[in-house]
């Protein structure tokens, strides 16, 4: 057995291809991320992962559009998003594969 913290994990990323983790694999990256309101990220978009991010607590912005408790919202290799914490929230985000440095910053022509 082993016990980590999330609070030990960077920005509440616990499993995938990185350290520190609970769990290091190729397969899938999983996070469980809290929020504060008007936490944001700028555009970006994933060029081989798919994202799936499940809105645990609170609301949040994603494409443009309002997501809530118990939404699902997946973003497929090259779908371009933003986030914005609308109010405090945690949500859990599983991406798959785990390929490090596969986030890129949309540039708006």
């Amino acid at each position: 057995m082993r016990v980590d913290k999330l609070a030990d994990m960077t920005r509440g990323w616990v499993a995938g291809d990185f350290a520190p983790s609970a769990l290091r694999t190729k397969e899938f990256e999983v996070a469980v991320q809290h929020f504060k309101a008007g936490d944001a990220e700028a555009a970006h978009y994933h060029a081989e992962a798919t994202e799936i991010t499940i809105v645990v607590l609170g609301q949040v912005r994603m494409f443009g559009q309002t997501f809530a408790e118990g939404d699902v919202v997946t973003a497929e290799p090259g779908d371009v998003t933003s986030f914005e914490a609308l109010t405090d929230a945690i949500t859990t985000v599983i991406k798959t594969p785990s390929v490090p440095n596969d986030k890129f910053i949309h540039k708006t022509p």
